[in-house]
């Protein structure tokens, strides 16, 4: 059996047990390279739940879930830029995809005579904060989330980083869209940032690189096939992901019964709500299904923390 169907695994389970259950496959699957699907997905499922149980045995609680809360929120604030960031850094000219710019740097994007200036694309700052978070180098996200408040507050006088990427609102998938003078989201990413800068570089781990290939994955698909983030399919794609993503940290907080997994889940909840609330489209009263969707989640949230408390007390 090749050894690379144990890579799910975390390397002290595969260190530990790896050779027996390559021999265990062996003996079920006698002369396959690759077990069958199904096989396939219980390991897939063991090596998941594996690697959330070292998660949860190191560590601060607190600290490592208000790291998972900050990496969440820069991607929900990079995710908007996706084909702009990708555009930028190869030097691809998006054509009639173009941003509403006239662009100072690379290539003079622009449409029309309305065009926007500005110098750098925005979604670079909640890359650059995104990766010093990744590496537990929370200083170093705090100028770039600070800019991004600047930046949002300063939407009509500055030529840095014109409109974020977007004129008008910029739709961020779950819920409500998050309009882009929205300072909500940054303000919460500084204070989590600051508080993790004040704890230092060792309370919390530095995370490896190969978190970056999904991101750079959805970069690649966004620029390559010129998805902008108003597209209906960009926002079926990133609704879908989402809902996931707190379906995940849902199970890996009963599975683990630690409570790091609830703290981004809380950070997330709370930024959408706050948008869901301040959205005027809600004074309409035409709720959007993905906005119940998030209603039913959040509620969720305190009955999961409840429960963990309480099977945690029985152990």
């Amino acid at each position: 059996m090749n050894p690379l169907v144990l890579r799910v695994y975390p390397k002290s389970y595969r260190d530990a047990h790896g050779n027996e259950l390559l021999a265990t496959l062996d003996e079920v699957h006698p002369g396959r390279d690759w077990p069958p699907l199904r096989e396939a997905i219980t390991l897939a499922r063991g090596g998941l739940q594996a690697r959330i149980t070292e998660e949860s045995q190191s560590g601060s609680w607190w600290w490592h879930g208000l790291q998972l809360a900050a990496l969440w929120l820069a991607l929900l604030a990079l995710t908007p830029y996706l084909q702009d960031v990708w555009n930028w850094t190869l030097h691809i000219d998006p054509s009639t995809h173009a941003v509403n710019f006239h662009f100072n740097g690379w290539l003079p994007w622009s449409v029309g005579g309305t065009a926007y200036d500005r110098l750098l694309p925005y979604g670079l700052l909640p890359l650059i904060a995104f990766v010093a978070l990744l590496r537990g180098r929370a200083w170093i996200a705090v100028p770039p989330v600070a800019a991004m408040i600047y930046t949002s507050v300063t939407l009509d006088g500055s030529s840095i980083f014109g409109v974020q990427g977007v004129v008008g609102g910029s739709y961020y998938g779950l819920g409500a869209p998050i309009l882009n003078n929205d300072v909500f989201l940054p303000l919460l990413l500084l204070v989590a940032s600051i508080l993790l800068a004040a704890r230092g570089s060792k309370a919390v781990p530095r995370r490896s690189y190969g978190w970056l290939i999904p991101v750079v994955f959805a970069m690649f698909v966004a620029g390559g096939l010129q998805i902008a983030s108003y597209d209906t399919w960009f926002q079926r794609g990133q609704f879908v992901l989402e809902v996931a993503l707190v379906a995940g940290a849902g199970w890996a907080t009963i599975v683990t019964r630690d409570f790091r997994w609830a703290v981004p889940l809380a950070f997330f909840a709370v930024v959408r709500t706050w948008a869901i609330l301040t959205d005027p489209t809600m004074l309409s009263f035409r709720p959007q299904p993905s906005t119940t969707v998030l209603l039913a989640l959040a509620v969720t949230l305190p009955a999961l923390i409840l429960a963990t408390r309480r099977n945690n007390k029985l152990t």
